[in-house]
């Protein structure tokens, strides 16, 4: 008996085809399904961000308003005041003035060396203010004020929030914003002002000393420093101040914001780094924005 010839294609399995189309239908839309999740953790990732810059945008309105009204200014509030002005212009001065003290050994007093053995002497009051005042000054005050004391906020209204006392406070009816963030932001912003200026006036006057002792310049002190005085534009008086100010405003702030908007998933190890983090690039912005057009 001859075989029956078969038709083309009778030998295939359709389990095996139906896996095979499968397959390759996800094979397909691999790369599209990556693109996908990219893409969604970008957006979440700009989200946040977004989210905290608007979070501290309207916070800051919120400090500056209830800064004004009497009512605010509670007995509690005056005293959160005081404990962290305390902690932020006591704790820091002695860093304040030695970081100062090294900045003018090392950029002060080699600008007047350099300055004076190109001839260009007459410049050395601009150069100190327009570099060492108003650029290297509230960076290197918002760092160590971010690094001792911003820290300190973030950790501890950050275990506040995590355990729950925070929580506590808004049930009985008291509002942690007023009773934390704007006693411990204005102290801050007080602080930012105070430890500006000691750092500046630390850093000339170790800057003179030296170049004073080199026998780079011979002028009186009180002549050096009319001379820097001198050498700073009407802006400068509103600007420098101002700088010192909102960094401390700034500092202070998103310390308190990153505490309070932690998560229970949250923990010293994640909170440490992003309040790190996120104050570092306030500092920044802050004085990029002040040095755009001024």
């Amino acid at each position: 008996m001859s075989a029956t010839p078969r038709e083309p294609g009778a030998d295939r399995d359709p389990v095996l085809e139906a896996d095979t189309a499968s397959r390759n239908v996800h094979q397909r839309f691999v790369l599209h399904e990556w693109i996908r999740v990219k893409l969604a953790w970008l957006g979440r990732l700009t989200r946040h961000q977004a989210w905290f810059l608007l979070i501290m945008l309207g916070a800051s309105w919120g400090v500056v308003f209830e800064s004004f009204r009497s009512y605010s200014w509670r007995r509690t509030v005056r005293y959160e005041f005081g404990v962290t002005l305390n902690s932020v212009i006591g704790g820091g001065l002695i860093a304040t003035l030695f970081t100062g003290t090294l900045t003018g050994v090392a950029a002060v007093s080699q600008t007047i060396y350099w300055l004076g053995f190109a001839g260009l002497a007459k410049m050395t009051g601009s150069i100190l203010i327009n570099v060492v005042v108003r650029e290297i000054a509230p960076i290197l005050v918002g760092i160590m004020l971010l690094g001792r004391n911003g820290m300190l906020s973030v950790t501890e209204l950050g275990l506040l929030t995590t355990g729950g006392q925070i929580r506590s406070m808004q049930a009985q009816g008291l509002d942690p914003f007023l009773l934390l963030v704007v006693p411990r932001t204005l102290a801050f912003t007080v602080g930012g002002f105070t430890l500006g200026i000691l750092f500046s006036f630390a850093a000339l006057l170790t800057g003179y000393v030296i170049s004073r002792i080199s026998g780079v310049i011979t002028n009186p002190v009180w002549t050096f420093f009319y001379d820097v005085v001198v050498a700073m534009s009407h802006m400068d008086y509103l600007i420098i101040p101002l700088k010192f100010i909102t960094v401390g405003f700034v500092v202070g702030l998103g310390g308190c914001l990153t505490g309070l908007t932690a998560t229970s998933e949250d923990n010293l190890r994640t909170l440490l780094p992003r309040g790190f983090s996120r104050g570092l690039l306030i500092v920044m912005a802050v004085s990029v924005l002040f040095s755009l057009d001024l």
